[in-house]
Formats: structure tokens, sequence, C-alpha cells
């Protein structure tokens, strides 16, 4: 005879849910990376070493001056994803100012 595990899984939230029930909490704007994930991680243009920028969200890449998004802590290494920095921008991540 099957039984039902005593704590089943959460079930994502759908039409059949009351309005009281409890919600998952969605994803921080401001999620962090896992740091030695961060420390393996190399330019894939470069090749180069990547500053971590918290405040944007983004994993830097000065030699190839780009800026790779991080979403749902999530680093999106694909330079078709990344954003193009100017030396002026790039002056201001390098100063802590940006």
């Amino acid at each position: 005879m099957m039984t039902e595990p005593e704590n089943p899984e959460p079930k994502e939230p759908n039409a059949e849910t009351a309005p009281g029930d409890p919600q998952p909490a969605p994803a921080s704007p401001r999620s962090t990376v896992d740091r030695k994930l961060l420390d393996m991680l190399v330019c894939p243009v470069t090749k180069s070493v990547l500053h971590y920028d918290h405040d944007r969200q983004e994993l830097v890449s000065f030699a190839a001056k780009v800026a790779y998004p991080i979403r749902d802590s999530i680093p999106i290494m694909l330079i078709e994803e990344a954003r193009e920095l100017d030396d002026a921008e790039i002056a201001k991540i390098k100063s802590g100012k940006g």
C-alpha cells in the first residue's frame, strides 16, 4: 500500500490557490552569487579576470570592455547578452564610483 510523504514538496501557485494562501517569496533583485563560482569565471572573449559589480549585478571585463549580466544569481556569460562599456564608465567602475 502506497502512502503519501508526510511533508510533500510545496506546490506552485495556480488558479486553485486561495488568495490567503502563502506564496513563495519573489527572487531578490540583489541576489548573491557564489564567491567560488566568481573566482572560477573568466571573460569568454579575452580569458581575463572579471570584476564583480554588486550594485549593478554584473561581471565586468575591463579587457573586453563589456559587462555580463547576472540574473537570478546566474552569470550570463554570453557576449550577445553583454553590455558594452566606454572608457569613462570603466574608469568609474575601477574607481569604485560607478
